[in-house]
């Protein structure tokens, strides 16, 4: 039996991303995993359902999980079943993200209970029942973690991933300048360098 990475991506990317990630593991198995779903109940069962199949193959488990893959993986109850995650540009705190949002939105907590679902001119829909399914569902999350964090974060503040650092024993790394997604060249070869020489998988 041998170690594997499963990696779980952000809105918008694909299991594909995971390529990037098998040159850094050379010696370990790396699988990228599309979920079908878009809701942290939803979505953290399927991913619950992947590592818990891993788990049966293979000695051990190492997450790398982006923006909100790494909400949804917090959702999915594998924190026994992992050795440690990656955490690159987390959402750790859906809760006052979502507040955010119906701010530049103009919409109030009554609008939105009101009418359930709310469409934003920003493309996300807000939905009452993600809010209430958050405010019930504290993350709860006792894996060993490295987390990866650009100081121009447009949907996390400093203060918010700091504390959530501090409160779950993490170790941070922030990229000044660096932004939500790392997608320049320059990002990259800072992820992959995180990745090479924090020594946090050694």
């Amino acid at each position: 039996m041998e170690n594997v990475i499963i990696y779980i991506h952000g809105k918008g990317g694909s299991a594909a991303e995971c390529e990037h990630y098998k040159p850094l593991f050379p010696e370990r198995d790396v699988i990228g995993l599309d979920y079908r779903t878009f809701t942290p109940w939803e979505t953290g069962a399927e991913i619950r359902s992947a590592v818990e199949e891993l788990k049966a193959e293979y000695d051990k488990i190492i997450l790398i999980a982006n923006s909100i893959g790494a909400f949804f993986s917090m959702h999915a109850g594998i924190d026994s079943l992992i050795e440690k995650a990656y955490f690159i540009s987390p959402i750790v705190d859906m809760e006052r993200l979502i507040i955010d949002m119906m701010a530049w939105a103009n919409v109030t907590e009554d609008e939105l209970k009101e009418k359930g679902i709310i469409r934003t001119s920003f493309g996300e829909d807000l939905s009452w029942e993600y809010l209430c399914y958050v405010r019930e569902h504290p993350l709860y999350w006792n894996a060993p973690t490295a987390i990866l964090y650009g100081s121009r974060d447009n949907l996390t503040s400093p203060d918010t991933i700091t504390t959530f650092a501090e409160n779950h024993n993490a170790k941070l790394t922030v990229m000044e300048n660096g932004e939500h997604w790392f997608r320049t060249d320059e990002q990259m070869r800072f992820l992959d360098d995180w990745i090479e020489n924090s020594g946090f998988l050694s």
